[in-house]
């Protein structure tokens, strides 16, 4: 399965830049690279500039990016580097029979995690023709899937916008570290366990 990395925001409300801000001492690009390619060998970045494909530039937003990922045909994941939790069983419980099989959690759709397949391609020249540039737009006109995921004990799909996101994320990062680090129940004191 190719995935496609978006990101190709300009993240004005974080002040730019914002696949190299850092999380946990690394780049929410590269958080989003490994956890792509611990799901396929094909991985690919989206971005305006310096990507391993360009966003189509005659369109805006994360439809541009998606168009992109979409233009070689076949399948394609499209994940968000923005996301730096997203679960684990993202590609499998993604796939369906659908043209767009869209995540979603808490009562709202995640379009730039979705799996695409190769005919969703076909919705979009009549899509921009309407001249609406919404990816959840285009999801609905490629005829979508939702697949929804809890949001406890936190939303795997929250994103980094500006810096109180980034803080947060950090807490969630810390929260995660500390329920996966194991605590002795003995206590050493003098060459005896207690």
């Amino acid at each position: 399965m190719r995935i496609v990395i978006l990101a190709g925001g300009e993240g004005r409300r974080i002040g730019g830049g914002k696949p190299q801000r850092l999380i946990g001492g690394e780049t929410l690009l590269a958080r989003a690279l490994a956890r792509a390619r611990s799901w396929s060998d094909e991985v690919l970045v989206a971005a305006r500039e310096g990507g391993d494909i360009a966003d189509d530039p005659a369109i805006a937003g994360p439809l541009g990016g998606v168009a992109a990922a979409l233009a070689p045909g076949g399948e394609v994941l499209t994940i968000a580097c923005d996301m730096p939790f997203l679960p684990d069983d993202l590609p499998t419980r993604l796939q369906s029979e659908a043209a767009a099989t869209v995540a979603a959690s808490g009562g709202r759709l995640h379009p730039v995690c979705a799996l695409w397949k190769a005919t969703a391609r076909d919705a979009l020249p009549a899509y921009l023709a309407s001249g609406r540039r919404s990816l959840t737009g285009f999801a609905e006109a490629a005829g979508y899937q939702a697949v929804d995921w809890p949001v406890e004990p936190f939303d795997p799909f929250f994103n980094i916008n500006d810096e109180a996101d980034l803080a947060r994320a950090e807490e969630i990062l810390r929260g995660q570290l500390l329920a996966n680090c194991p605590r002795s129940t003995e206590h050493r004191t003098g060459d005896s366990y207690e």
